[in-house]
């Protein structure tokens, strides 16, 4: 069974019960049968788990946070293999030996052929996630559960096992099944990303706040270009079932050639880019290259299409803010704002010794580029940089991604286990962004290792020896969780040999040299705009950017491809979105003063005419003017681009040109 594109037109739930029903008849089940009391024997059980050690390994965490989300509902979460045989469950102690009465427990089949209609079974022969609530089961026996199930499919598109929440019918709920799907649809992406370890993997989404979530699109390729898989967002993004993807080359897929994207994965990996679907949607995407090397007693050589570059170029290049040249080094990230440079001294006084440092600062202030900066102007710098984001995974996999798995974990083309991210930076270093989200037992684990500079996979025995330096990173008042108890106060002390605070970009005075550093890095040959118009960069100064330097990177990355053969970015070239929050937050009054006209203090040049009103009323009626003025006098259109109402434009019409 194959990956279907999408949900199919809307079938109503009382004609899958039909079909479900009708089919358990033919089948000869009788609704008065009483369940088989005749699980697998544990022998043939453990087998069983073994030929789906893959399914059953990147499952169990999943079922863990999700039995977290359910628990004391009267309820348990089931894990099939392809033809409904439970491979294993966990579940409130209180429903258990009811589901027991039922048969609900490990080793016993809940196909169609053998328990009729129900959740599991009609999922597995339907193909798509289902519900099936007390008497909409075929068995009497049945009827006191509620199930929800969706079914799991590997990189390929085949079914091969489901996820159930089974309860009294009492708890039923309506959210239950969303829940289901959606940690269903996360073992999937794990599997995909454990499939194709050492392709090329390119996530997107039309949204840049989705990339690195579950509803990312995900696309695997091999080293040549050519087609591997996609996970269901991407299908559903794209438009099209698995079958006609295969055919069709990466340039057909996202309007760009492949070798370009590999080289821009390779100089600055993490790093966004803006890449067109076929149906024309520009979608934000990020390259992933890992082609890493196994250490240990299984370790395996990489084959040919992955060993034609270094492991290390996937970890070790220096950031860049969105284009070719990256930015490598501290000089380079010293753009003139006072508060920056002295971080950058800070920091250059303990270049080449292994001190910890602690990054503070909001969400997009730059902590990454920093860490990366740190790293290259280090000895370290010939050796990986390994970052791991804290906040975006489950509790229950940070320990498996950081730790790794030991060897022989998981099954596919080839058996070999995950080294972990602390593995991967041996001899380099590790960048933990926001540590503060990382749960109190992985904050354990991390204190044994910077302690005892050695690690032991999840599984394993062997202490592997590592030498790394650690850079963290968090936008959380550590301070305060230690008070509340939700960090460790021992490990506090351990990140924070030197603790730097990164300015918002609204507190920066080097905005106009930051926008020509971005638009420098950002150009890709000829066709795109090398400055901003002076209004754009007023607009800038007015902007608050909660976003910050990479909502900045950003709307600077959409603008340049709007404005595509001009010589500069103009307002009608910025994004919808932030223009409306522009002129929300100067209506507000939460605008920053418009600058005057001549130079600001790095020798931008601004209008000249740019007015300079002393009060919100008069910004607004500027703002209001400018806009008419450029729209050819189009209310409605002024109106959508400031987000006012239009009976507030044609009142400043009404006054002579003055809202008040």
């Amino acid at each position: 069974m194959s990956h279907r594109l999408a949900t199919p037109p809307h079938i109503g739930r009382t004609h899958v019960i039909a079909q479900a029903h009708a089919r358990s008849l033919e089948l000869g089940l009788r609704a008065s049968e009483v369940p088989d009391f005749n699980p697998l024997r544990r022998p043939a059980l453990r087998e069983l788990v073994d030929r789906n050690q893959s399914l059953y390994t990147h499952a169990l965490p999943v079922m863990e946070t999700l039995h977290a989300q359910i628990v004391d509902t009267q309820s348990m979460v089931l894990l099939t293999d392809s033809q409904g045989v439970i491979l294993h469950s966990l579940g409130d102690s209180d429903f258990v030996e009811k589901a027991n009465r039922v048969a609900l427990c490990p080793g016993v089949s809940w196909a169609e052929a053998d328990r009729g209609t129900n959740a599991i079974g009609t999922a597995l022969v339907d193909g798509q996630p289902t519900v099936v609530h007390a008497d909409e089961h075929f068995l009497h026996a049945n009827r006191i559960l509620t199930c929800s199930c969706a079914p799991i499919a590997d990189p390929f598109g085949r079914t091969i096992g489901a996820l159930d929440v089974s309860g009294d019918t009492r708890g039923f709920h309506k959210h239950t099944l969303a829940l289901v799907r959606m940690s269903a649809q996360m073992i999937e992406n794990h599997l995909f990303s454990n499939q194709f370890a050492d392709a090329v993997r390119v996530h997107f989404h039309a949204r840049a706040e989705f990339i690195g979530t579950l509803f990312e699109g995900l696309a695997a390729f091999a080293a040549d270009g050519t087609f591997l898989s996609a996970n269901r967002s991407a299908l559903f993004q794209f438009g099209q079932p698995l079958a006609a993807l295969e055919a069709q080359p990466f340039e057909a897929l996202f309007g760009v050639a492949f070798a370009h994207v590999l080289q821009r994965i390779t100089r600055a990996p993490g790093e966004n880019v803006v890449l067109t679907l076929p149906s024309g949607v520009r979608v934000v995407a990020r390259g992933e290259y890992s082609a890493q090397r196994y250490v240990g007693p299984a370790a395996e050589v990489a084959d040919v299409a992955t060993a034609r570059m270094p492991a290390s170029n996937a970890v070790r290049q220096a950031p860049r803010i969105g284009g070719e040249e990256p930015l490598a080094t501290l000089q380079t990230l010293d753009t003139g704002d006072a508060q920056v440079a002295a971080i950058l001294r800070r920091v250059a006084k303990v270049r080449g010794r292994d001190i910890p440092i602690l990054i503070l600062g909001k969400t997009g202030t730059g902590k990454e580029w920093l860490a990366r900066a740190i790293h290259h102007d280090s000895p370290r710098r010939a050796a990986p940089f390994v970052a791991l984001n804290c906040a975006s995974l489950p509790d229950t996999l940070i320990e498996a991604e950081l730790f790794g798995y030991e060897d022989g974990a998981f099954t596919g083309a080839k058996k070999r286990g995950s080294v972990g991210k602390i593995v991967q930076a041996d001899g380099g270093t590790l960048f933990l962004d926001e540590i503060g989200d990382m749960p109190l037992a992985q904050q354990v684990r991390l204190m044994r290792v910077l302690q005892e500079r050695t690690v032991v996979p999840l599984g394993g025995t062997r202490a592997i020896p590592v030498d790394l330096r650690i850079v963290c990173a968090t936008h959380r008042n550590l301070r305060a969780m230690i008070d509340e108890g939700t960090f460790r106060e021992d490990l506090y002390y351990r990140i924070n040999g030197l603790v730097v605070t990164l300015p918002a970009l609204r507190e920066r005075t080097d905005l106009a040299a930051l926008v020509t550093r971005m638009l420098e890095i950002q150009r890709e040959g000829e066709g795109l705009p090398r400055r901003v118009s002076p209004q754009v960069l007023e607009r800038f100064m007015q902007s608050r950017w909660p976003g910050n330097l990479r909502q900045l990177a950003n709307v600077l990355r959409t603008a340049s491809i709007m404005a595509e053969g001009a010589d500069q970015i103009e307002l009608d070239d910025l994004p919808e979105d932030f223009l409306h929050d522009c002129a929300d937050a100067a209506v507000n009054g939460s605008a920053s003063v418009t600058l005057a006209g001549g130079e600001d203090q790095k020798g931008a040049a601004l209008d000249p005419q740019a007015p300079t009103p002393s009060r919100m009323e008069d910004w607004q009626a500027t703002l209001i003017a400018q806009t008419l003025a450029r729209l050819d006098g189009n209310v409605s259109a002024a109106a959508r681009e400031l987000g006012l109402a239009r009976n507030t434009v044609y009142r400043y019409l009404r006054r002579g040109g003055t809202t008040h």
